[in-house]
């Protein structure tokens, strides 16, 4: 296994890269500036210069990968057309070069509440909304997938348990960044993690639960 982790310099892209590597899986991150990724990153991880909003950079970075780990996401800014670049259309194009290349596994993270037009996160240029217009792209793409839609996203760790639960059955809720990128790796390795969407939070009541059982529960 070889994975190319998108987002890669993003606080939970960074998470995702750090646990791959302590699973030792060979990793190649894509980052935009080099110094940056350098900084960040475990230097067992490769580094590729690369841009989600730069089809031609993607086939080259996903050469000899066989799994791809998607945590872009639009920052905070003034450009309204933002979310629809990033979490759009950057994830169609990971999308498209993914199944040029054949690629085994597709891992995305999205958000909860993506289904939800009238969120107030929406009013961040419909950041929500287009999360979901990507979501539905790799569903249909023919691609093996897991969509993760994490809760309110925490940078420290915690004890709390994770929840996880199918489509739309989640609203309120967060969850530490270390916890969802955990989630993104084990979805690799759990056979009833392909295609779905799983929902996820913590908590401090969940039951104690096994990868394997987590990933079972959803529909």
């Amino acid at each position: 296994m070889k994975a190319l982790v998108a987002g890669a310099t993003g606080q939970t892209g960074q998470n995702i890269v750090k646990q791959l590597v302590q699973k030792n899986v060979a990793v190649r991150a894509l980052v935009r500036n080099l110094d940056k990724g350098k900084e960040l990153l475990p230097k067992e991880a490769e580094l590729f210069v690369g841009d989600v909003l730069q089809p031609a950079s993607l086939e080259e970075a996903l050469t000899d990968c066989t799994v791809l780990l998607c945590a872009t996401g639009a920052s905070p800014s003034l450009d309204p057309t933002g979310p629809y670049k990033v979490d759009y259309q950057g994830t169609k194009n990971l999308v498209d070069a993914a199944k040029a290349k054949k690629i085994e596994h597709f891992v995305f993270v999205s958000s909860l509440c993506t289904s939800k037009f009238f969120h107030p996160l929406n009013l961040f240029w419909l950041i929500l909304y287009w999360k979901k217009q990507a979501e539905n792209y790799l569903r249909q793409s023919g691609l093996t997938y897991t969509i993760v839609r994490p809760g309110g996203l925490k940078n420290e760790d915690n004890p709390d348990k994770i929840v996880m639960s199918s489509a739309d059955t989640l609203f309120e809720g967060s969850i530490p960044r270390p916890k969802v990128a955990r989630v993104c790796v084990e979805a690799l390795f759990q056979p009833e993690a392909k295609n779905k969407i799983v929902e996820i939070v913590a908590s401090s009541d969940a039951e104690d639960k096994t990868w394997e059982e987590l990933f079972a529960s959803v529909a």
